[in-house]
């Protein structure tokens, strides 16, 4: 695929045809061929532009989404930034529920586009109405005129994927990819994408990953929702305190988990090695990674694929403060 470097009629043209990046040295020791797939190349610099495009677009094709509408969502910050990116475009206000471990970057960021922004506790359980689930409903309910993406339980977030991100990497790849590496958050990256590469060739591996502190883990190898699993993390947009609908755990073979601490170490050795500014949980992916890799997972004729969800500028105050992980304990 080959981007349009000509004139776009708006910033939206932009979204997806992202790069399949080739790594070399963080994956030297590493049998097979790794390649990053660096959702930071869209508009909006994160996978999220895609789904929140698709749905927007099926919603005002179906008449939902009229003229002066409000959009409310959920989110840890990246979709609510594409919603605001693309309400700007198009003429929608935009209210977001964050999540409080959202990073200071993502917050003033969503201000910084014109969303009106509700910070909402992290460490609730998703039924108490202070969580950021219950508080988008309240204010999709009071709002006249508005529409609740829902990302968690809408499935236009998994067909975005099965749309745009699997069938890239299937034509970036020639067919040859045998591993697709991806967080797994609301599961719409993930299934989609992973759907759509198996419907090509069954025998590629749908490798997870989860957080620790998450259920999802647990929930993929038993179908039961153990909430003793849950426990506080910090890596955003990874893991969950609940079944989202929007994953398809059918499509998801294995789940590896990932510590707080490797994450964000393997982000800044993602910038020093491959000169990537990669986010909080492309270091979750690529720390999976090698943590498969000494599973035998791969082979030396191995071609694997790893999203890169977002960008690392999102985290300035988080992971690439020396401060904020000597705070944590993480230097």
């Amino acid at each position: 695929m080959t981007r349009n470097k000509g004139i776009t009629n708006s910033i939206l043209d932009l979204v997806g045809e992202t790069p399949l990046i080739k790594l070399h040295k963080i994956t030297e020791n590493l049998p097979g061929s790794y390649y990053a797939k660096f959702e930071a190349f869209n508009p909006g610099q994160s996978a999220k532009d895609r789904i929140a495009l698709h749905i927007i677009n099926n919603a005002e094709k179906k008449g939902i989404l009229k003229n002066g509408a409000t959009i409310v969502e959920t989110t840890s910050g990246n979709t609510g930034f594409s919603l605001a990116m693309i309400s700007i475009v198009r003429g929608y206000k935009c209210i977001l529920a964050v999540s409080d471990k959202s990073s200071r970057d993502k917050i003033d960021l969503l201000k910084s586009m014109g969303a009106e922004v509700h910070i909402c506790p992290a460490n609730v359980p998703p039924e108490d109405p202070r969580s950021y689930y219950e508080v988008a409903k309240a204010i999709h309910k009071k709002t006249k005129n508005s529409v609740y993406i829902n990302q968690y339980f809408n499935e236009l977030n998994t067909e975005a994927h099965y749309k745009t991100t699997g069938p890239e990497i299937w034509q970036q790849t020639a067919g040859k990819i045998t591993h697709l590496v991806a967080a797994s958050g609301t599961g719409g990256t993930i299934s989609g994408t992973g759907r759509y590469l198996k419907e090509q060739n069954p025998n590629v591996k749908v490798l997870g990953v989860d957080a620790i502190g998450s259920v999802l883990k647990k929930y993929h190898e038993t179908k039961e929702l153990d909430l003793s699993e849950v426990s506080p993390y910090k890596i955003e947009g990874l893991g969950k305190n609940l079944i989202p609908t929007a994953t398809d755990f059918d499509v998801i073979d294995i789940y590896e988990k990932v510590s707080d601490k490797d994450a964000a170490l393997e982000a800044r050795n993602i910038v020093k090695t491959e000169g990537m500014f990669p986010g909080y949980t492309s270091g979750a992916v690529m720390k999976a990674t090698k943590q498969y890799a000494t599973q035998n997972m791969f082979t030396e004729d191995s071609m694997v694929v790893l999203i890169f969800p977002d960008h690392g500028s999102r985290y300035m105050n988080k992971i690439y403060s020396d401060i904020w992980m000597q705070e944590n304990g993480f230097l």
